[in-house]
């Protein structure tokens, strides 16, 4: 399986296990010039902000630790842009979803993070 069907993999498993917990899914892979955001989503009357994270091993670290201030800051910068151009002036929240995802034995263990991060 190349990157690009794990990162498929991954965010369809995402979109499933946020749309059990009640988001209403309103883009996959928004993107604005080289930002892009994974998921965006509402949570009720929340805007949700939502990065995906998969991983084959926690050997690393567990996917949300790469969810690091780099990438933080593109999701804020990428948020902004959004916000702006679809003139939302309601709460936002930044998510991760975290996923470790064996191959060989087609496991997978799925997080759901709500609040996992704050723009500085």
């Amino acid at each position: 399986m190349n990157a690009l069907q794990k990162g498929k993999l991954g965010e369809d498993a995402a979109v499933a296990l946020l749309q059990q917990h009640g988001y209403r899914i309103r883009h996959q892979n928004w993107r604005y010039k080289n930002l892009e955001v994974d998921i965006i989503a509402d949570d009720g009357d929340i805007l949700v902000f939502v990065e995906v994270k998969l991983r084959a091993s926690h050997a690393y670290g567990m996917p949300y630790e790469f969810v690091d201030y780099k990438k933080q800051a593109k999701l804020t910068r990428a948020a902004n842009q959004y916000i702006a151009a679809n003139k939302y002036g309601g709460e936002i929240r930044f998510d991760v979803v975290s996923i470790l995802y064996s191959e060989k034995d087609k496991t997978r263990n799925i997080r759901l993070i709500r609040d996992a991060f704050w723009p500085d």
